[in-house]
């Protein structure tokens, strides 16, 4: 674990045409020829009497042909009804004269949160993946610290005791617990770590006394702005192996981060061997 931090440190990253009618002419009957009867031949007797001729119809007049009807004479094409004028615009109307600025209202006061803390909640307001990394944004949030140093063989302990100070602490000044605890580790080296144990907290009720506290423990701010946050889900004696991803991730993607990094511990440290101990680990970029 102790090289690993090191590393980590070191780092600060598409139908036709119509047939005319022919009319039908009324073709008169021909004329009956006139013939005058024949002579009768030499030496045979005249006929007593000539017989008359039958009367000759006179011819019917020729009737004329019927008047073809001729193509009825286009109508006039009727123009489109004219359109509307359109309406005369209206005279536009000015704005209304605004009163004189008076004086500045007083702000309201911002009103106080009275929801219960929660003291389970975490600096990215969300679970992580064990099996990813994310980007969050961390929020500042008032919290009670102390300054320690520690070996790498007694960091789990180290740590576990300066929690319960801040939480004995938190409770004597009336402050509720609104998160959970979190070790900003400021330097390390191969003999061990400086940190600062962080404990969040709601605001204190009226009448209590919170610029005083004993054992070193002081008040603070956590940290904020954009971080990457790593989660370890195993006992904390494998803690290192998690450090070693995060320092390949960050060389892989030539990430510069600064010179500290942060742990938040959403399980209770009570046993370094825990299989079930949840750690993120925050990254913040320069």
């Amino acid at each position: 674990m102790r090289h690993s931090r090191i590393g980590v440190l070191a780092l600060a990253a598409l139908l036709g045409a119509s047939m005319p009618a022919f009319a039908q002419t009324r073709v008169a009957p021909p004329t009956a020829v006139e013939s005058a009867p024949l002579a009768p031949p030499p030496g045979a007797a005249a006929p007593a009497q000539a017989q008359a001729a039958p009367p000759v119809a006179e011819p019917q007049p020729v009737q004329p042909p019927p008047v073809l009807q001729g193509p009825a004479a286009p109508q006039p094409v009727q123009p489109p009804p004219a359109s509307p004028l359109p309406p005369e615009p209206q005279p536009v109307q000015p704005p209304p004269t605004l009163p004189a600025p008076g004086p500045a209202l007083p702000v309201p006061p911002v009103p106080q949160q009275t929801g219960v803390p929660d003291p389970n909640a975490t600096l990215a307001g969300k679970r992580g993946d064990a099996s990813d990394v994310d980007a969050v944004l961390l929020v500042s949030k008032p919290v009670l610290s102390l300054s320690g140093q520690s070996s790498w063989d007694q960091g789990f302990q180290r740590l576990s005791e300066s929690f319960k100070i801040l939480r004995d602490e938190a409770a004597k000044a009336g402050l509720p617990i609104a998160g959970r605890p979190l070790t900003l580790f400021v330097e390390t080296d191969d003999n061990g770590f400086r940190f600062e144990a962080m404990l969040p907290v709601g605001q204190a009720p009226e009448g209590s006394r919170t610029s005083e506290f004993a054992r070193g423990v002081k008040v603070g701010l956590s940290p904020a702005g954009p971080s990457l946050r790593f989660v370890h889900v195993a006992p904390y004696d494998d803690i290192d192996s998690t450090y070693e991803t995060i320092t390949a991730y960050l060389e892989a993607k030539s990430i510069v981060v600064k010179d500290a990094f942060l742990e938040e511990y959403v399980s209770d440290l009570n046993d370094p061997g825990d299989p079930n101990l949840e750690i993120n680990v925050y990254v913040q970029p320069k």
